[in-house]
């Protein structure tokens, strides 16, 4: 189905695929010149800065650096998109991707809380993500992880039950599929 490129759900859109393709010249057709981010790191197994201002500064940290240290990343959304013209959504999120150095397979899931400016341009003012786990599994992981499970959900819009039955019997992915579980739906 077919939605304005203003809609909420267009713009939450546009930033996943800005930031797992590596495209950070998209993220102004997401973000506001002088939107904001905020972030809560619960795992030590990443890291980002607690504060980040401005567009420009947002996809710094949110594409390029995150680019530069990961490939064939998967973000998904848990759960129904928002109404078009929502002011602000809320939604868990699950990601995984591989580290480029290690070959090793990140798998974390989080929260996304969604505020969108309501003049025109229509984008993000801010968003606060927090990151629950982040779970790091063996480069043999790879396969079962990237190719047998998140490559085979529905992108970028999942639920929460359909993504955890999915999900391959590793043990290292216990605190996502808790995650998951308590997510429900």
């Amino acid at each position: 189905m077919s939605h304005p490129a203003s809609s909420a759900q267009a713009l939450i859109e546009t930033y996943i695929r800005a930031k797992d393709e590596n495209r950070p010249h998209r993220m102004a057709a997401a973000f506001a010149a002088d939107a904001q981010l905020r972030m809560t790191v619960k795992t030590e197994a990443i890291a980002f800065p607690a504060a980040t201002e401005g567009l420009a500064q947002i996809s710094d940290v949110l594409v390029r650096r995150f680019g530069q240290r990961y490939d064939n990343v998967y973000t998904f959304c848990l759960g129904t998109p928002p109404a078009p013209d929502a002011d602000a959504f809320t939604c868990a999120w699950l990601v995984g991707m591989s580290d480029k150095d290690s070959g090793g397979v990140r798998v974390g899931c989080g929260s996304y809380d969604w505020r969108f400016a309501m003049g025109e341009p229509r984008r993000v003012q801010s968003l606060e993500i927090v990151i629950e786990a982040m779970e790091i599994l063996a480069p043999e992981a790879a396969h079962d992880v990237l190719d047998g499970w998140l490559a085979r959900l529905p992108y970028p819009w999942c639920g929460a039950a359909q993504a955890r039955a999915r999900a391959p019997a590793l043990d290292g992915l216990a605190p996502v599929l808790q995650f998951l579980a308590a997510v429900g739906s």
